[in-house]
Order: C-alpha cells, then sequence, then structure tokens
C-alpha cells in the first residue's frame, strides 16, 4: 500500500483493517520522518539511552535518592510514586490488551526500531504514562526538580517517537493517563 502522505510502502504483516484511520495513516508518516531526521548514531544512541533510564532505572534511582537524601520526609512523595506506577502498570497493559494496536516498526519495514520494545503493542506509552505521573507527583513535593525531571520526561516521549517504537498519538494518551495517574495519587492521603 502506499502513504499518502510521504508516497512510501508501507508493508504489514497483517491484513489491515478496514476501519484503519486517517490519523493512524498520517502518524505513520511522521514516524518515518522522525527516523529520517534523526539518523545520527550518537544522536539515536542518547535517545536509546533516555529510554533505557525511563524503562524504570531513572525513576527507582530517583526514589532512593529522595529517601536517602530527606528520609521519612519523602515517604509521602515515594508512596505517591509507587502507587502511581502500580496503577500506571494496570492501565496501560489493560489498554495494551484491548486495543492491540501494532508498534509502527510492525506496521512499516521503512521504520526500523532502534530499540527492543518491552511488549508487542503500541497503544498508549507506557514510558510516557510513568514519566509524567512520576514528574508531576516529584514536583509537586519539591519543586526545585521541575528544571530536571520535565525535560527529561519530554526526552522520554519523544525518544518512544524517534526509535519507532510508537505513535504520536501513544506518546499524548499516555502523557494524559500519567497526568490523571498522578492527579488521583495526589489526592489521597499518605504518610
Amino acid at each position: 500500500m502506499l502513504d499518502r502522505l510521504s508516497g512510501h510502502l508501507i508493508e504489514s504483516s497483517e491484513p489491515l483493517p478496514a476501519r484503519r484511520s486517517r490519523l493512524t495513516d498520517r502518524e505513520l508518516a511522521w514516524c518515518l520522518r522522525a527516523q529520517e531526521v534523526i539518523r545520527h548514531r550518537p544522536i539515536v544512541a542518547v535517545f536509546a539511552g533516555i529510554s533505557r533510564l525511563g524503562d524504570g532505572v531513572f525513576w527507582y534511582a530517583l526514589m532512593a535518592a529522595l529517601l536517602l537524601a530527606q528520609g521519612a520526609a519523602a515517604a509521602s512523595a515515594v508512596a505517591r510514586m509507587l502507587l502511581a506506577g502500580a496503577v500506571g502498570l494496570a492501565v496501560y497493559k489493560g489498554l495494551k490488551a484491548r486495543t492491540t494496536r501494532s508498534r509502527p516498526c510492525a506496521r512499516s519495514r521503512l521504520i526500523q526500531p532502534r530499540a527492543a520494545p518491552l511488549d508487542e503493542y503500541s497503544f498508549p506509552s507506557g514510558h510516557t504514562l510513568h514519566a509524567v505521573s512520576f514528574t508531576l507527583i516529584a514536583v509537586y513535593h519539591y519543586p526545585a526538580l521541575r528544571w530536571l525531571l520535565a525535560p527529561f520526561a519530554v526526552l522520554v516521549a519523544l525518544s518512544r517517537i524517534v526509535l519507532g517504537l510508537h505513535y504520536p498519538s501513544d506518546v499524548l494518551a499516555g502523557a494524559l493517563l500519567g497526568a490523571i495517574v498522578a492527579f488521583l495519587a495526589l489526592q489521597g492521603p499518605f504518610i
């Protein structure tokens, strides 16, 4: 099939459903453009490293650092982050199982996965969901961290598109869900 926007041939391992939206077609073209624009190995390596840190390494290190630096005063923030992490995991795994949206790299042979996906499906971006929820909770408790965490969360979200693993709408949905999860986690009384 020829992509109407980019003029590139799109190959799929499964028959394209009749309900495939124009948005998905456009997003596939955007993913291809992102890979064409960001193709230098050192830059791709930076995005791959950011994505790897967004797997949880960065967030667990942040929680440990908060507890080491602040002791019991950090317990509320860390408890809320852990709650948001558990709820976020359940939400995104449930949505992925229901939507079964193929990743861009699975939809087009022209989009190369630049990192190994953690699971099969694309919608929503769990990395983005967790980056946004953890950032919002941490910044609520420690506003000075916004200068570190907000840019990192944005880079995690962008990395998922650059690496060919998510569509822009996966990332936007992950960000929205992350904000909702953070808001809910901040409502309950903790310690």
